[in-house]
């Protein structure tokens, strides 16, 4: 029961629960507590987190994996392209009609889907064996690595170095690939070693150091095929599966720290930056994946067998939920003060998009809901 909890991203919703009372009940003590733990957590700690989503987006993309073939990706991937613009697009169409320019910084805020918490709300409205649940994974898993890019491009947390960085990041690329040359088993000198120059170069570059593990990943040898999506492969003993398997858990506690810290804003602090985050995504993401999965199917493209066009309006719905990527988003947009307590609560608030995913299978007759025949 308790793995299960932790597997589910318990410790996530735990930690952003505690931050929100905290924050409500003694908002000073939570401040300097919050403030004091933001660069550990942030900055150092989150590297595993997007660590993680970078070993699925490697695996995905290697010989055997579900995006490897152009056509099998085309559509997953142009689908999460389309629920990322449309988003980006509503949310900067409502901060110019509000005459809200200091909102602008946050576009990409609505663009975020939460892998881990999709997956989870798919399985409950779909079942478990829905062909929609693969889809949605690897939309999400390309919405990942396009948020990765997105992430480093757009929000710089200092002065840009490129020189530096260049510097820093070439020789931690040449460590790893010699290392592989090498033919070296454990992941740990990948870490300590290549990924801990990386690092380094992301800092001193003026780039967010939680990417530092990103360009690392890739090196670390991994089994010649992809077991599945999100499936535990305990008979496999390389590099890139024994890494996910060592920092699983500890990436969870992590993720608690996460809510903890970044979570906790007062319950008044609903306003323009919240609607904007919250209309942006919920709306955006289903009409961008719609959108861009019809553009594939009139272009001669299939969308994912099985999967009929109302399974498809839940999937895009589903996928709405930002909440991890999306509040981590938010703290790199804006510093902090009222517009970032705003946007903080449209990510949290996100998770809206599970009642709304529930709504409408039961109005399309979907999942669970689908109407059995007598």
């Amino acid at each position: 029961m308790l793995r299960r909890f932790v597997d589910n991203s318990g410790l996530l919703v735990a930690g952003a629960v505690a931050a929100l009372i905290w924050a409500n009940a003694a908002p000073e003590s939570y401040t300097a507590v919050a403030h004091r733990l933001r660069f550990l957590v942030n900055d150092i700690a989150m590297v595993f987190f997007f660590a993680l989503a970078t070993k699925e987006v490697v695996e995905a993309t290697a010989p055997g994996g579900a995006l490897h073939s152009p056509r099998r990706a085309s559509v997953p991937m142009l689908a999460a392209v389309g629920g990322m613009a449309a988003p980006a697009a509503i949310y900067v169409a409502l901060a110019q009609s509000a005459n809200m320019p200091e909102l602008l910084r946050g576009w990409a805020i609505p663009c975020a889907t939460d892998m881990a918490f999709s997956y989870l709300v798919a399985r409950f409205v779909l079942g478990a064996r829905h062909p929609g649940i693969p889809f949605l994974l690897l939309l999400a898993i390309a919405d990942d690595a396009l948020g990765l890019i997105l992430l480093a491009a757009f929000y710089p947390v200092g002065t840009v170095r490129p020189v530096e960085f260049g510097i820093l990041l070439g020789v931690a690329m040449t460590g790893a690939w010699l290392l592989r040359r090498a033919r070296t088993m454990n992941f740990w000198p990948y870490i300590a070693c290549a990924g801990l120059v990386s690092w380094m170069a992301f800092y001193r570059g003026g780039l967010h150091p939680a990417l530092a593990l990103v360009p690392i990943i890739p090196f670390l040898p991994h089994a010649k095929r992809d077991p599945g999506l999100f499936v535990d492969a305990p008979h496999l003993h390389d590099p890139l599966t024994r890494f996910e398997q060592w920092w699983k858990l500890p990436v969870h506690v992590i993720l608690f720290f996460f809510g903890l810290v970044n979570a906790g804003v007062a319950v008044t602090s609903v306003g323009p930056g919240t609607w904007t985050v919250l209309i942006a995504i919920l709306a955006g993401k289903p009409i961008g994946i719609l959108l861009f999965t019809a553009i594939c199917v009139a272009a001669g493209l299939h969308k994912p067998a099985g999967v009929t066009w109302r399974e498809m309006v839940v999937v895009g719905i589903i996928a709405g939920i930002g909440f991890t990527v999306a509040l981590f988003f938010a703290t790199a947009a804006f510093p902090p003060g009222r517009l970032l307590d705003e946007a903080k609560m449209g990510a949290l608030l996100s998770f809206s998009a599970s009642i709304l995913a529930v709504a409408a299978a039961m109005l399309l007759r979907v999942g669970r809901f689908e109407r059995q025949p007598s």
